[in-house]
């Protein structure tokens, strides 16, 4: 195979100098916005799914593929961000890929059936895949190497906000606008940040070559990948194991990657350069991000569910309860992107994992009769600890690595990242049920017809006005509410421990001086 330049773009780029001023600024503010649309879009959906249901005349349940199909078909593409930047380019796969997320957005909102909504949000999901990884990668080279950190800090900022976001103006459109402008909003981000991209970095095309496809590794990739995120969407609902589709399903997911992994390792042109995974840095941090972010991506699921169903409050109260998190990551990322290059980034992210620990210890003590102001407090100091996470762990996995490598890096470590949050989703929410149902057990072992207790609590409830039954159901809910509540703290107290252990794994990880990649992969981006 023969390597050719993609035309004059080439040596431009290869010699392509850090960007300044005005430029600057707007190309950090276009690639921010493409990260900011693109993140925003896996979470926005989730609290319109019962409209969208109502509208399409399909079950709630039904309109949860809604959610799943993006997931799959985004977990899928991005590790193939590595082999279609270096087949189309960098700027080229970007441009591209903001293209078709605006038009899969509009066909999204104006999909007249569920199953084309889903045929639609597919090809969002796929489309979307290498605009994560590669914002990260262009941002690179438009800063100096003594600024990466900064650069990086910068893109961080996105991907904290845009979580927090989605819920939140998901809801307010649905209840005020309607659901298809969920997607509509795309079209006005995607639009100027795909145009904004172009003008800026046309000229710092990267170079191309013509490789082959690797069809059966894409194979083997799209059946794995799609039968484990299908698994764990669904398993909770069918009862995990239990459930001869799940049982399938994981079957064909363990089948299909113990396949891939020995063809792609084998195969002289993969589709996914797993040979990342023997760089000590890289894998030593994709560990503990992966598990780090399923940890905490679970609890933030867990924590508006918890107060939602059992503690009475609001979808939008909720999303209040989540939102502080933003405010020190904000207000800190910043620092952390410029002295991240000063500082060991394995300080950083013992650091970050003991906030983590922290917050996740005072959650577990949580009860039922905790105030608002409880609630949000560990939120507001869990944003310390956003603050310190992605930048340095993104440093470490950079370390190293030849500037044509880190766009195939960063696809592997969100994917990673990205298929441990469904992992840690699934594991957590199916903790809790499973939990609650041990604790309801054990404190109804009193609660007979004999005991004295349980007879003057229902005669109570009688003088007061309630039948025996409803008397039985409103003991029985409060057990319930108390069953939610120790189940939720011991996943807290559980994932605190969590922490505490990948701090260990951080250590393994050789030290890094200069910034991201110790300034090499953002010096040789440019």
């Amino acid at each position: 195979m023969s390597a050719t330049d993609s035309g004059p773009a080439a040596p431009v780029a290869a010699s392509a100098q850090p960007l300044q001023g005005r430029s600057l600024a707007m190309g950090t503010i276009a690639l921010s916005l493409a990260t900011f649309m693109n993140v925003l879009d896996t979470s926005i959906a989730n609290v319109s799914i019962p409209a969208i249901a109502g509208d399409l005349g399909v079950s709630p349940d039904q309109g949860t593929w809604v959610i799943t199909s993006f997931g799959v078909a985004n977990a899928i593409s991005l590790p193939l961000t590595g082999w279609l930047t270096r087949r189309y380019g960098q700027v080229r796969l970007f441009i591209a890929s903001i293209a078709l997320f605006v038009l899969t957005s509009i066909l999204c909102a104006l999909a007249p059936s569920l199953q084309l909504l889903i045929l639609f949000r597919v090809l969002q999901g796929a489309v979307a895949g290498p605009m994560i990884p590669l914002s990260q990668a262009l941002l690179l080279s438009s800063y100096p190497p003594r600024r990466a950190g900064t650069a990086l800090a910068m893109w961080s900022i996105t991907t904290l906000v845009a979580p927090v976001v989605g819920p939140l103006l998901g809801g307010w459109i649905t209840d005020n606008i309607t659901w298809p402008w969920i997607f509509y909003i795309n079209v006005p981000v995607g639009v100027f940040a795909g145009l904004a991209t172009w003008i800026i970095y046309r000229r710092r095309e990267t170079p191309t070559q013509r490789l082959p496809i690797d069809t059966v590794g894409l194979a083997l990739l799209v059946i794995w990948v799609g039968a484990l995120q299908i698994m764990l969407d669904q398993g909770k609902d069918l009862d995990w194991f239990a459930a001869t589709p799940i049982v399938t399903l994981a079957v064909i997911a363990a089948v299909g990657f113990v396949l891939f992994l020995v063809w792609e390792l084998t195969e002289r042109h993969p589709i996914v350069d797993l040979s990342l995974f023997r760089v000590r840095n890289f894998w030593t941090s994709t560990t503990a991000m992966s598990l780090g972010y399923g940890a905490y991506f679970g609890n933030v699921v867990l924590l508006p569910l918890w107060v939602q169903q059992y503690m009475g409050y609001t979808a939008t109260l909720a999303g209040m309860v989540l939102a502080p998190v933003g405010v020190l990551a904000i207000a800190l990322t910043p620092l952390v992107g410029r002295t991240v290059h000063r500082v060991d980034p394995r300080v950083f992210v013992t650091f970050s994992f003991l906030i983590f620990a922290l917050v996740l210890f005072m959650r577990a003590h949580f009860n039922t009769d905790a105030s608002f102001g409880t609630l949000m407090i560990p939120t507001l100091i869990q944003g310390a600890g956003l603050a310190f996470f992605f930048v340095p762990l993104i440093s470490l996995s950079l370390a190293g690595l030849s500037p044509e490598r880190v766009p195939a890096a960063s696809g592997l470590l969100n994917f990673a990242r990205i298929t441990a949050g469904s992992f840690g989703t699934s594991i957590v929410t199916t903790l809790w049920d499973r939990r609650a149902t041990l604790h309801h057990s054990q404190m109804i072992e009193r609660l007979t017809p004999g005991d004295a207790g349980t007879l003057q609590t229902l005669q109570h409830l009688q003088a007061g006005g309630l039948g025996q039954a409803q008397g039985q159901n409103l003991i029985n809910r409060i057990v319930d509410q108390q069953a939610f509540m120790l189940s939720a703290n011991d996943i807290f107290y559980a994932s605190a421990l969590l922490f505490l252990a990948l701090i260990a794994v951080v250590w393994l990880a050789r030290p890094v001086r200069g910034g991201p990649g110790g300034g090499e992969a953002a010096a040789g981006a440019h």
